[in-house]
């Protein structure tokens, strides 16, 4: 048996369900099937927004925290042998 509703999404994102009394009461799977289009609408404004993460390459100085290495060195002299 397949049920379909078009259903309004909330703003907080919750939805609550009850099904038909035809449907036995027992384990069963429920599939939540976002339309496409609307998916699709919804990840291009979601990558719009967000600058690529190349952009922040070379901000920091190599300077501002050290050689990474030397310091995981550091931390791992301190631990007890």
């Amino acid at each position: 048996m397949t049920i379909t509703q078009t259903v309004e999404i909330p703003d907080n994102r919750w939805l609550s369900l009850q099904v038909p009394c035809e449907i036995p009461t027992k384990s069963v799977i429920v599939t939540f099937s976002p339309s496409i289009s609307t998916l699709e609408t919804s990840l291009q404004n979601t990558t719009q927004n967000k600058n690529p993460i190349s952009r922040y390459f070379g901000i920091l100085s190599p300077n501002t925290y050290g050689d990474g290495l030397a310091f995981q060195r550091e931390l791992r002299d301190e631990w007890d042998d």
